[in-house]
C-alpha cells in the first residue's frame, strides 16, 4: 500500500485534505499519479455548498465519487496523470503515458484501465483538465443541432459557455454573440474571437430573431430574456443544473405564438441521435482532439494552485468571490517528477 491523499467535503461549505492508501493494480488494472486536476464551478460548487437535492444522489454521482451526499463526500471528474504501474492484461505501452480519468481530487489512484483515455499528441497535460468540460460542449452542440447560417445566442462565458460558442463559431456562417453580466470575461471571449456584451439589451438588433439560444450561466436570471431572443419555431437549450435553486421561467408574451421550444442537455446521457452510434468513450476521444487542436483554449484556465491548498481554493470559489474565475488548475506537486519513459 502506498499513501496518499485525496480532497473530501466534509460538509456544506467545508473541505480537508484526508489520508488515503493506494495498492498495486490488479488484473485489468492500472495506477495513475496526478499531474493536474480542474474544478468544475458550476457542479462542484453546489457539492462543496450541499445543494445538491436529495432526489438527485443517484443521478449526480460522480465515476468514481466516495461517501454519499451531502457529504462527507469525495467529488471531482476531472483528472489528468501519468500511468506509473499496470496490472496483468493491461496493454505495456500505457505505462508512462499521460492519460484523462473522471476521477476526482486525489494524488494517485487505481482504475480499470478502461476508465482512462490518453491524450492524442499535442495535447499537454495542463490544458487537458478542460476535457470533461468540453465533453459536456460537445453534446450541448449535438443538442442544440446548430446549422450553417444561424444566428446563435449563448448566456453565459463561463468555461462550458465559451466552448460551446467557440465549437458553434466554427460553423460555417454562424453569427454567435455571448452575453454575460461580469466584465472580466470579455478579454478571453474577445481572444477567442467572440463578441461578449453584459446584457441582452446590448445585442445588435439583428440577433433579437435568434434562431437559437443555448443558456450556459448557471444563473436563474440569465434566462429572464432568452426567450424574448428567439424568432419564429426557435429552440432554447438549457445547459445549466441549478441544483435546489427555484427557477422562474417567463412562458407568457411569444413563447406560444411563436412556437418555441425548450430543450434540456446533460452530459450524463449522450444525444438521442448519436446513441446509435456514439459512447462515452468515442466522445470523449473527441473532446481531446478538440482541445489539442485550439492552443488558445490555454485562456480559459484562470489560476493555479498547489494541492495543499485546495480546501481553501475551493471555499473561495464557491462562494463567488471572484467572477474572473473559469478554470482553476490544481497543481500536484508530489507528481511532478513522474515523467514518460
Amino acid at each position: 500500500m502506498n499513501q496518499t491523499r485525496a480532497f473530501w467535503v466534509t460538509a456544506p461549505g467545508t473541505g480537508e485534505l484526508r489520508p488515503a492508501t493506494v495498492r498495486d493494480p490488479g488484473p485489468g488494472e492500472l495506477r495513475v499519479r496526478t499531474l493536474f486536476s480542474g474544478i468544475s464551478r458550476g457542479t462542484e460548487s453546489l457539492v462543496f455548498q450541499g445543494r445538491v437535492p436529495e432526489s438527485q444522489w443517484d443521478q449526480m454521482r460522480a465515476p468514481f465519487q466516495a461517501g454519499e451526499f451531502p457529504g462527507p463526500v469525495r467529488y471531482g471528474y476531472q483528472n489528468v496523470g501519468r500511468v506509473d504501474a499496470v496490472g496483468e492484461g493491461v496493454e505495456p505501452r500505457l505505462w508512462g503515458r499521460a492519460v484523462f480519468c473522471l476521477f476526482p481530487h486525489q494524488e494517485a489512484y487505481v482504475v480499470p484501465a478502461g476508465a482512462v483515455i490518453p491524450l492524442p499528441q499535442g495535447l499537454p497535460p495542463s490544458r487537458a483538465v478542460l476535457a470533461a468540460n468540453m465533453e459536456t460542449a460537445v453534446n450541448a452542440v449535438w443538442d442544440a443541432g446548430p446549422s450553417v447560417g444561424d444566428r446563435i445566442v449563448v448566456i453565459g462565458a463561463g468555461v462550458v459557455g465559451l466552448l460551446i460558442a467557440r465549437l458553434c463559431r466554427r460553423i460555417p456562417g454562424t453569427r454567435v454573440h455571448l452575453v454575460d453580466p461580469a466584465p472580466e470575461r470579455r478579454e478571453v471571449a474577445e481572444r477567442l474571437g467572440l463578441p461578449l456584451v453584459t446584457s441582452t439589451k446590448r445585442l445588435p438588433g439583428s440577433v433579437r430573431d435568434a434562431d437559437l439560444v443555448i443558456h450556459a450561466s448557471g444563473n436563474p436570471s440569465g434566462l429572464e430574456g432568452a426567450l424574448d431572443l428567439l424568432g419564429p419555431e426557435g429552440t432554447l437549450v438549457e445547459v445549466s443544473w441549478f441544483g435546489d435553486r427555484p427557477v422562474s421561467l417567463p412562458l407568457g408574451g411569444n413563447f406560444h405564438s411563436r412556437r418555441l421550444t425548450i430543450r434540456s442537455s446533460q452530459v450524463g446521457r449522450l444525444s438521442p441521435d448519436r446513441t446509435p452510434r456514439w459512447d462515452h468513450g468515442r466522445r470523449m476521444e473527441l473532446a481531446l482532439r478538440l482541445l489539442a487542436g485550439d492552443p488558445d483554449l490555454d485562456g480559459l484556465i484562470s489560476g493555479e494552485s498547489p494541492f495543499r491548498d485546495l480546501p481553501t481554493v475551493m471555499s473561495r470559489i464557491a462562494g463567488g468571490e471572484d467572477p474572473g474565475v473559469l478554470c482553476h488548475r490544481i497543481r500536484y506537486e508530489a507528481n511532478e517528477g513522474v515523467v514518460a519513459p
